[in-house]
């Protein structure tokens, strides 16, 4: 088990949501289940978070309950094949076209444009 100090080093990540009823934002950090925080300006809601990390991983040591690390990108390629109806891929062909960009491009960024409705949610 590493210490407090290395578990605080590691990059969790956060996930920063504004709060459209009470106002502000709520942050969490997924990799550190029931760990969230909230702060009237993100500023505020960062610093929260880190005190907030903190304490948690300061009860888990204490408990001697299993911390997650972060995830590293390291593990991901960044590839993946997907095998599509040749009815879509015409139509994503027809479209990146149209955009003058290629369609891997074009790709991306429709998943990049899905991904974000999905966290935002």
């Amino acid at each position: 088990m590493k210490t407090l100090d290395e578990y605080m080093a590691l990059p969790y990540r956060m996930e920063i949501v504004e709060d459209k009823d009470e106002g502000g934002y709520v942050v969490s950090i997924p990799d550190l289940p029931g760990c969230l925080t909230c702060g009237e300006t993100i500023e505020t809601a960062i610093a929260n978070a880190d005190d907030a990390k903190k304490a948690w991983l300061e009860a888990a040591i204490e408990e001697g309950l299993e911390i997650q690390e972060p995830d590293s990108l390291e593990n991901y390629s960044g590839q993946f094949k997907l095998r599509i109806p040749r009815s879509l891929h015409k139509s994503l062909a027809e479209h990146s076209k149209r955009e003058g960009i290629s369609m891997n491009q074009y790709c991306v960024y429709l998943l990049s444009k899905n991904d974000a409705v999905y966290v935002g949610n």
